[in-house]
């Protein structure tokens, strides 16, 4: 322990002991973090699904949270964003009929599919579509790439691969070698193959190059799902869904075609797209509900700068109630994201409670439907209450680490902006190095909040420690078994529950007053922290 800081040691002591160990005004305390955890992912909140008591309960505790830190409203007077979204409960057939040249055969639903539907109809159905392969479904003009060149998917569904072409190629410079492009995300693959017009749109999962098991796919794309209600705005494909690997290659040996090495045949500059000469029917009925969620919005104002904004954020949401596993049907989210939340919280007491006031405003913004496709925070990107080009940077923050002090600070999407300096400025003072993201193929840096509003030009951080434990005798081992054990057993399950006898808060801390450090020292300058030479965002900032 001798390697940690006292602030360090002092949040551990904090988080270990009770309520009359909690920190001096002005600082990070563990103990109310642990506290709003706790109470974020208990039953009682129903896993803070939108539209469910679980939101209600969860408003009410953000709207008190915020009020009684003396914070004001960061909407007008009032501390909501409406979200107009629309809840799609979709019910798919219980199987995919895929017709062969030979014998027509059956994928299962949950075992070997999921399908669903972004229309905001009863009932859509592909009928007999022709299923073509088309590659990684990519077009990407500064690669040269083109999955879709020459091919016509009117009336087609179309087969694509999960991740990039450069993922397990071997090859840096294809796309960016093992880090993830937007090109591989799945949100990709539908906007694209609704570009093109697609009637359908299946995704081959393969847990590798997906970066998540099957079992992810089956319970996240099961019953309701919620979107924004921007009914008529674009082209929704009829249906879009997922296969598994071994459902492929059944498809793929059904067809007249070789398809032999499909992944190889797809990396390859010369890759065409494959008539399959194969067909699939399969039919979504929906549930439909139009109603309102909410993001919260709280603002310390600024003393001289009143008009330039630092924003943080962190997702309230997850996933309610579902399929049981093990007997638990309510997905708490204590890690996911109860845990970026409650910091949230945390640093918005501390800064409320500083004598001074910061030069720049301040914003805490915890959104809405971040577990359906980022979808909160797309709506205030979309939609901002202050505008992009005024506000500074994005610190945001998504599953904060429980398992002790860590040696690392790793930046998912490192090398995109200037707030790593900064970051690595203070992580160094905690007796910490910075770091990349080490396993970039499985594109992060596109699955949490901060991507949406990077992709409106506004400089953001997703980092936390994630790699070695301060404890030599843990150190970087002990880290994998333990994110590979959440990974597998956890994320997006029920079992993403709180526990005070495991739950290790040194790390958190080191996170957390990271976080408000730095939010402080943005808030109390005039820098202007730019993207960097080569990020996709950096044009998009310089418009401005």
């Amino acid at each position: 322990m001798k390697n940690i800081h006292y602030p360090i040691l002092a949040g551990l002591l904090a988080a270990c002991g009770g309520a009359e160990q909690s920190a001096p005004k002005g600082t990070i305390d563990t103990v109310a973090i642990a506290s709003h955890i706790e109470t974020l992912a208990s039953d009682d909140f129903l896993g803070r699904k939108p539209f469910t008591e679980g939101e209600t309960k969860t408003l009410e505790y953000l709207e008190s949270a915020f009020a009684s830190y003396g914070l004001e409203p960061g909407n007008g007077l009032s501390y909501f964003q409406e979200v107009p979204m629309v809840e799609l409960d979709a019910q798919p057939s219980d199987q995919m009929i895929i017709g062969s040249p030979t014998d027509d055969f059956a994928l299962q639903l949950g075992d070997e599919f999921v399908a669903y539907t972004e229309r905001v109809e009863e009932e859509v159905s592909l009928e007999d579509s022709e299923l073509v392969f088309a590659g990684y479904g990519v077009v990407a003009p500064e690669y040269g790439w083109d999955d879709y060149a020459g091919l016509d998917v009117k009336g087609k569904t179309v087969v694509v691969l999960v991740n990039d072409p450069g993922f397990g190629s071997g090859d840096s410079t294809l796309f960016k070698g093992e880090t993830m492009t937007y090109y591989g995300r799945w949100t990709y693959k539908y906007e694209e193959a609704a570009r093109q017009g697609a009637a359908g749109v299946l995704i081959i999962h393969d847990t590798a190059p997906a970066g998540y098991p099957w079992l992810v796919v089956r319970n996240s794309w099961s019953g309701a799902s919620l979107y924004l209600d921007q009914t008529g705005d674009a082209y929704k494909p009829i249906v879009q869904g997922w296969i598994t690997r071994e459902a492929a290659i059944r498809i793929f040996e059904a067809s007249d075609v070789d398809m032999k090495n499909f992944v190889e045949k797809a990396r390859s500059t010369e890759f065409e797209p494959v008539p399959l000469g194969v067909t699939a029917s399969v039919s979504v009925r929906n549930g439909i509900k139009r109603d309102k969620s909410q993001n919260v919005i709280a603002k310390i104002t600024g003393s001289t700068n009143p008009e330039e904004y630092v924003l943080y954020s962190a997702h309230w949401d997850h996933l309610g109630v579902g399929a049981p596993v093990d007997g638990d049907s309510i997905y708490n989210g204590a890690h996911d994201n109860a845990s970026g939340t409650a910091a949230l919280l945390a640093i918005a007491k501390a800064m409320a409670e500083r004598e001074e006031q910061p030069k720049r405003s301040v914003v805490f913004l915890a959104v809405t439907a971040e577990e359906q496709g980022l979808l909160g925070s797309k709506y205030y990107a979309e939609n901002p209450i202050y505008l992009p080009s005024e506000t500074v940077a994005n610190i945001n923050m998504d599953g904060i680490k429980n398992y002790g002090p860590m040696k690392d600070l790793t930046v998912v999407g490192y090398g995109q902006s200037e707030l790593e300096e900064i970051a690595e400025e203070i992580a160094k003072t905690q007796g910490r190095y910075i770091m990349p993201d080490p396993e970039p193929s499985k594109g992060y840096f596109f699955r949490s909040d901060h991507f949406q509003f990077a992709k409106v030009g506004i400089p953001a951080l997703f980092a936390s420690g994630a790699y070695e434990h301060m404890d030599p005798a843990k150190g970087v081992a002990y880290l994998k078994e333990k994110n590979d054990e959440y990974n597998q057993n956890r994320y997006h399950r029920p079992a993403d529950e709180y526990d005070a006898a495991t739950w290790e808060f040194g790390g958190v801390y080191q996170d957390v007053d990271l976080f408000y450090q730095l939010g402080w020292k943005l808030a109390n300058g005039d820098l202007w922290p730019a993207w960097k030479q080569g990020s996709e965002f950096k044009a998009i900032r310089e418009a401005m």
